[in-house]
Formats: structure tokens, sequence, C-alpha cells
């Protein structure tokens, strides 16, 4: 794995580290303020991927898929981490100190609604990816050199309209 692979793969090793550690902080320990300053520290992880990925290209790497994941990475984290910390806080709060309400299990139009929700954060996320990508494309200036990048959008793009298609479905065919 290159450089640019491992620095993902601690991204989102330190995203979830940074996230537990904020939730067990908060519950376990019942230190709130302490447990929020953890939990806003995951914006720190997807600066530190941006920095390291801008670098390593500005540097003279050539672009690989990977540096393309990066900016998908750094997408998604912005895009859907406010509702992932969310999700595991709701499931901590229920599965680990009893106090909270039951995760919900949506089905129906409520489901449908739901996806179709997630489908507009992704656009959100494709969007903040899309202009990393692009302003790598313009930083680097050598077509030669980030073609990989370009492959990485099309390919995104395709993902979307994809999701677009599942979403749409639930409303065709609700989940049960």
């Amino acid at each position: 794995m290159d450089l640019i692979a491992w620095v993902i793969v601690a991204s989102e090793i330190g995203f979830w580290v940074v996230i537990i550690a904020g939730l067990v902080t908060r519950y376990i320990f019942k230190k709130k303020r302490a447990g929020l300053l953890l939990l806003a520290l995951t914006p720190l992880i997807d600066l530190i991927l941006l920095v390291t990925t801008s670098v390593h290209l500005w540097n003279g790497a050539t672009a690989t898929i990977t540096h393309g994941i990066a900016a998908v990475y750094i997408g998604v984290s912005v895009a859907f981490g406010k509702s992932l910390i969310e999700w595991a806080d709701v499931r901590f709060q229920y599965y680990f100190t009893k106090e909270g309400p039951r995760p919900k299990k949506l089905s129906g139009i409520p489901h449908a609604k739901h996806y179709f929700k997630s489908w507009l954060q992704h656009v959100l996320a494709y969007s903040i990816g899309a202009i990393f990508l692009v302003s790598l494309l313009f930083l680097i200036g050598d077509p030669s050199r980030t073609e990989a990048l370009i492959n990485a959008l099309r390919l995104w793009t395709l993902v979307l309209s994809v999701d677009l298609l599942i979403a749409i479905s639930h409303f065709i065919w609700p989940k049960k």
C-alpha cells in the first residue's frame, strides 16, 4: 500500500477512535464537555488527510486511485460526519448505558424519505470531493499525472447516479 492508502486507513481508524472516545467520555465518565471536545476533533482528521494528499501530489507524485479515494473519504466524512456521530450516539446510549431510546428501524415511505435524505448527503459529499479533485487537477496542471483523479470522478458520478436510482426505487417498492 502506498502512503495515501495508509493515511486513509489511519483516518478511518482515527475517526472511529475519536468518536468512541468521545462517547465513552461523555456517557461512561459523565464528562459531557470533554466528550463533545473529542467529537469535535473529527474534522481535524479530514484536514490531515487533505493536506497529506495535496502535498504528496504537489511534491511530484502521480495521482492514483488512492488519491481519488482520499477525496471521496473527505467528502463523505464532511457530509455524513454529523449523522454518523448521531447514529453512533443513539446506539451507544441504548446498548452501553441503557439510558437512551431504542434505535428506530424504518420501513415503507419513512425509510424511502430517510434514504433520499442520505442521497442528498451523498450529493453534498460528491460536491465536496469533486471540488477537491478539480482543485488538485488545476493545482498539479499536468494531465498525465492526474488521469486517475478524472477516472475517480467519473466512477463516483456513476455511483451517485446508481444511488439515485436506488433512492427512487424505495418509493416505488417500499421496504417492508
